[in-house]
């Protein structure tokens, strides 16, 4: 069966706590959107900001958005016509194929927020889609905080449904806007509105003017402050819904919407729904790693099937039965979603953990008994005083080289220093110089930077890119500090963690001292070491 997706990142998304997107944000997630396949695409809300108004006036002269593009708004005003509704009129302004409008459901919102009659409300509805439909836009109707309603009054909720369909809505989303409705009753909720309105996937066809018909169909859009958005989606897929509303991510208000980023695979690879083909869902790890890209935040590592640890393999037995049998402790093939295995290293690594990252970092190596032990030792060591490699592909691939004596350091540093200074307007002032050594030739750099380590890499950035350009693409994209051993107090030794990417792969370095300038430098220069150890690799 064909499922279709309607996403409302750009809409839904954007009231996310931390989010704002420019028009070019905007363009540039839209874009990947189509690309990826996503039937509907919501732009957002016409005539209510400037950003909204100038998205669509430049989205729909582009030939595979405008086809996908999907405008939304509201019911028209209490006690006016729907011809001077200027939100209505913005709808149709905008230039979009589609749109998607919502209406109260719930009575207690009809009497307490729209402070208006029942009847009324119903005139709403059906005035305001029955006029968009006048104009050729055809309608997909929000039904909002439907479940709620439907609990409340749910002879008055399936009544604003069947004015819905009345007036030609082609499909209507049943909206968990509070988010608070649990799998079990959702499914029998929407099975009593199938039965209500005499429909098994799809509600009956509709005459409309001229004398065409219209099929109008249900869809679902559930939000995730029970964390059910996931599981109400999917539930209501199997239950005969056509239209899965969700955003990438799952961002969204208070707790965010259902996340279509861990719906799309599950209808696809779980339950044989058609949505995106198989070649598409293997971009869609890097689709919901350029979303966040674009809006400024670090991807949730644990995100199920795209997360950096949706596949990482930290204990020793699962290390070892997944390398004989992926099936073992993993629930799909990870590269059916774009993303790979991960194997971790830390105090509790066994053999088959440390064959198993040699292996994934194409290191040729002889892997012996002894070498495994030497490898496996110092990592207890250095986890016993403080370090993690858990998340440090780049130091722990430094350290397996210097253990095993094959380290060849790729620049020497002879010196570095930081300078901090507040001048007497308040201004901060940081500056970093360097010594280094890449292949006989001695370099010595200034740099100035937000902050000491900022002014640190740029320094050492500076120093190497002569020597070897491709560190021009990697980028510091994380830097976190945890002090080991608190009860030192100002004497307490702290551990540096950083995240590179060069854009297409990411990894972390590791450093500990006392002094947090020095416990940087040691991350920064592991980092910066494992991308050149990799470049040397073909990697």
């Amino acid at each position: 069966m064909r499922v279709k997706l309607f996403d409302t990142t750009l809409r839904d998304g954007s009231q996310s706590t931390g989010v704002s997107f420019s028009v070019n944000d905007k363009l540039k997630i839209a874009s990947e959107l189509a690309s990826f396949g996503i039937d509907y695409i919501e732009g957002g809300w016409p005539g209510s900001n400037p950003t909204d108004e100038e998205f669509f006036s430049v989205a729909c002269r582009i030939p595979k958005l405008k086809t996908r593009l999907v405008a939304f708004g509201s019911t028209r005003y209490k006690n006016t016509r729907a011809e001077t509704d200027p939100n209505l009129k913005a709808i149709i302004k905008s230039g979009v194929k589609t749109s998607s409008i919502f209406g109260k459901t719930w009575d207690l919102h009809v009497i307490h927020a729209l402070r208006t009659t029942l009847d009324e409300n119903l005139k709403m509805i059906y005035d305001s889609i029955k006029f968009l439909r006048s104009k050729g836009i055809p309608v997909i109707y929000d039904a909002e905080h439907f479940f709620d309603g439907f609990k409340a009054n749910k002879d008055y909720a399936i009544a604003t449904l069947e004015k819905a369909v009345e007036a030609g809505a082609f499909n209507i989303s049943l909206c968990d806007t509070n988010g608070g409705t649990l799998p079990g009753e959702l499914v029998e909720i929407i099975q009593t509105v199938k039965k209500k309105l005499s429909l098994n996937s799809k509600l009956p066809a509709r005459r409309m003017a001229g004398g065409s018909t219209l099929n109008c169909s249900l869809g679902i859009h559930a939000h995730n402050d029970s964390e059910c958005g996931v599981a109400n989606s999917v539930v209501a897929v199997e239950c005969g819904v056509k239209i899965v509303q969700g955003t990438i991510n799952g961002i969204g208000e208070r707790c965010g919407n259902a996340n279509l980023v861990s719906i799309i695979p599950a209808l696809k690879l779980k339950l044989g729904y058609t949505c995106v083909s198989s070649a598409k869902l293997k971009k869609l790890t890097e689709l919901s790693r350029y979303v966040d890209e674009v809006i400024n935040k670090i991807s949730a590592e644990t995100q199920p099937y795209v997360g950096r640890n949706a596949f990482a393999h930290k204990g020793g037995i699962h290390v070892s039965a997944v390398e004989r049998h992926s099936k073992t402790y993993e629930h799909i093939d990870p590269s059916l979603v774009g993303n790979s295995r991960r194997i971790v290293i830390s105090e509790l690594a066994g053999k088959s953990n440390i064959l198993a990252k040699v292996k994934e970092l194409k290191f040729n190596i002889a892997r012996t008994e002894d070498a495994v032990k030497k490898i496996i030792d110092a990592v207890k060591k250095n986890e016993a005083n403080g370090y993690q490699y858990e998340d440090a592909d780049g130091s722990f691939a430094v350290l397996v080289l210097k253990v095993l004596g094959k380290y060849m350091p790729l620049f020497e540093l002879k010196s570095y220093r930081t300078i901090v200074e507040k001048d007497k307007t308040g201004r901060m002032i940081t500056e970093a110089t360097i010594k280094i050594e890449v292949n006989g030739k001695m370099r010595y750099t200034v740099a100035e930077g937000d902050g000491p380590v900022n002014a640190l890499d740029r320094a050492l950035h500076k120093s190497l890119e002569e020597f070897y350009p491709q560190l021009k693409k990697v980028d510091l994209r994380d830097f976190r500090v945890r002090v080991i051993n608190p009860t030192s107090g100002t004497a307490a030794a702290v551990r540096v963690f950083i995240e590179s990417t060069d854009g297409k792969n990411t990894w972390g370095s590791v450093g500990i001292s006392e002094n947090i300038i020095e416990a940087s430098w040691q991350a920064l220069s592991d980092a910066l070491e494992y991308k050149l150890l990799r470049i040397k690799l073909k990697d």
